[in-house]
């Protein structure tokens, strides 16, 4: 069985940071590409970020030069680290899984989705 638990949401003011952990079981890191979603009320799903198998990762647009994904594939985890926050980066964080690397977490899709964290930034 797939699990993945975030952790390291909560309420910053705008220019904060915060780091996000996704703990993975059932699944073998390195095998699978695995990404930070976030949906926030009144916006469509966004990818934040991606490491695929390659080692390789994406990033979207809106966080470029402000977030950093990274794992460690021995400890089945993975991390958002979040500088400068925004008011418009508020929403809950999602840590998704894509175990048959068909590209489907730039749709905001994969096969297994953590519970969500939270991140509320302030103006």
């Amino acid at each position: 069985e797939v699990k993945l638990v975030e952790s390291g949401g909560g309420s910053v003011q705008s220019g904060g940071s915060l780091r996000l952990s996704c703990t993975a079981s059932g699944f073998i890191f390195d095998d699978a590409d695995v990404g930070w979603l976030r949906l926030a009320p009144g916006h469509e799903c966004e990818m934040v970020a991606r490491i695929s198998v390659d080692g390789s990762s994406t990033y979207a647009e809106s966080v470029k030069g402000r977030f950093a994904i990274s794992q460690d594939a021995a400890r089945n985890t993975v991390w958002l680290q979040m500088n400068s926050l925004k008011p418009e980066d508020t929403a809950t964080y999602y840590c998704a899984v894509d175990t048959v690397l068909s590209g489907s977490l730039e749709g905001c899709g994969g096969e297994y989705w953590g519970r969500g964290t939270q991140v509320t930034v302030s103006s």
